[in-house]
């Protein structure tokens, strides 16, 4: 009796062992991945990311999700795994997708790909880096492009460095440098703190602070005395250190936050970076000078390009708008639409007194600001690599997109005005010639009478 007991107990103990085996591996399958015949069931399933106008930018055929534009906004997408959705909108909205649901986009394949096609050509010719453009609807803040350079292909996303899978466009940040003046003047013009004709006394450098005094510098050559709208013109530091000498802390810093720095992208189901506006506590005279023309705060090319959507959109912001169907934040107000108005014509007049050649284009009215910024290297600002950076709109006088460059490290030609500004000038050709709109005629002296 005592013998069939033990043999019983062990027969049980097999039976245990073998039911715990059973539950880990059943777990581990869980955990670890599905059966081959379940995750081709759950991506056959997945649903589709499109754009507006239909074009398929992602789909499941099959037991492999097909990428049918290769690289095209390849970051924005993002790639899938066995199961589910590692980076880009396919991790971001990988519930929705899983569910069989489509995600539409407000992306136009065409802007898209004249983005990252004159994004390409720039980076390659100056041997940069990497670059983003991001260009934005003025009204509504759909956003038309997102383009980051080196290019990721999501279908061969093993085959690529990490580092090329990262949507640049939302995730770095970069001090924007001078394309910020356009942004303060215009919070100036709206406190009445300078109007386009004020005349500044401007040396090629001069000190502000208070006890500990800190030298700015002008790059560009210039008269010794600039208007407010000769400032922009010629991208003077000085000229801004005058334009700020009396503007409350608290405000400039509200209408930084108010153009959206500092803070997280309105942008919901997508990660961005927030970039960096120093706390209003750390301001002093030197802080809020060098934030007139762009040191000591940061912010990613989405950021920029909805900043400067806020001079284009008669002063109000509008928070950017990438998938059809999410909630939009409310605008509101950052100027007056009259501001706007006198900024955008200062911003319109930085191109054809300035950079005519660079970032215009005969016939068509565009405005901007270029900016070159020094990139922080080990706690310090190098001599060697810069951000050329650009922001700008057009129509000028009655905006429709607004767009924002990045190019970072070019070894060639990396001032804002030779790298950045073309390719805003390329992608805005593009952009006109899609939408084939006739150049405006020039003003021609009338024909003489023969007598």
């Amino acid at each position: 009796m005592e013998i069939k007991i033990r043999v019983r107990s062990q027969v049980m103990q097999v039976v245990a062992l073998l039911a715990f085996c059973t539950l880990v591996w059943a777990y581990a399958q869980l955990e670890w991945g599905l059966p081959q015949s379940v995750r081709r069931a759950a991506v056959q399933v997945r649903g589709s990311i499109l754009t507006q106008d239909g074009s398929v930018l992602a789909r499941s055929v099959g037991a492999r999700r097909v990428y049918p534009n290769g690289s095209l906004a390849g970051q924005l997408l993002g790639m899938m795994g066995d199961t589910s959705g590692l980076e880009g909108l396919e991790a971001s909205y990988d519930a929705q997708l899983a569910a069989g649901q489509n995600v539409t986009l407000t992306i136009d394949p065409a802007i898209q790909a004249a983005a990252e096609g004159v994004l390409k050509a720039a980076v390659n010719e100056h041997q940069a880096q990497y670059g983003s453009v991001v260009a934005l609807d003025t009204r509504s803040g759909k956003v038309l492009a997102v383009a980051t350079y080196p290019a990721f292909d999501p279908n061969t996303w093993k085959a690529q460095s990490a580092s090329v899978w990262r949507n640049r466009a939302f995730l770095d940040t970069f001090e924007p440098g001078s394309t910020i003046k356009g942004l303060v003047v215009a919070a100036a013009l709206q406190e009445n703190l300078t109007t386009p004709s004020t005349v500044y006394s401007t040396p090629m450098t001069r000190r502000v602070g208070g006890r500990f005094k800190a030298l700015i510098h002008d790059a560009v050559p210039h008269p010794a005395a600039l208007t407010t709208k000769q400032v922009l013109r010629y991208s003077s530091n000085v000229g801004m250190s005058h334009v700020v000498e009396h503007f409350p802390n608290e405000r400039l810093y509200s209408y930084l936050s108010g153009y959206g720095f500092g803070k997280p992208v309105p942008l919901p189901g997508v990660h961005t970076s927030t970039g960096r506006l120093q706390a209003l506590r750390r301001w002093d005279d030197v802080v809020r000078t060098t934030n007139a023309f762009g040191q000591g705060m940061s912010a990613t090319t989405l950021q920029l390009a909805t900043a400067y959507n806020t001079l284009a959109n008669d002063g109000l912001y509008v928070a950017p708008r990438l998938v059809e169907g999410e909630n939009q934040e409310p605008p509101h107000e950052v100027i007056s639409a009259q501001t706007a108005r006198t900024i955008r014509e200062l911003l319109h007049a930085v191109i054809t007194d300035g950079i005519p050649h660079q970032a215009g284009i005969v016939g068509y009215d565009l405005a901007g600001k270029t900016g070159t910024a020094q990139v922080v290297v080990n706690g310090r600002y190098s001599d060697t690599i810069y951000d050329s950076v650009f922001a700008g709109f057009f129509p000028s006088d009655s905006p429709r997109v607004t767009l924002a460059v990045m190019v970072h490290g070019a070894k060639q030609a990396y001032h804002g005005s030779m790298l950045a500004a073309p390719i805003y000038r390329d992608v805005a050709a593009a952009i006109l010639s899609r939408w084939a709109q006739p150049p405006r005629l020039a003003q021609t002296a009338p024909l003489r009478q023969s007598p």
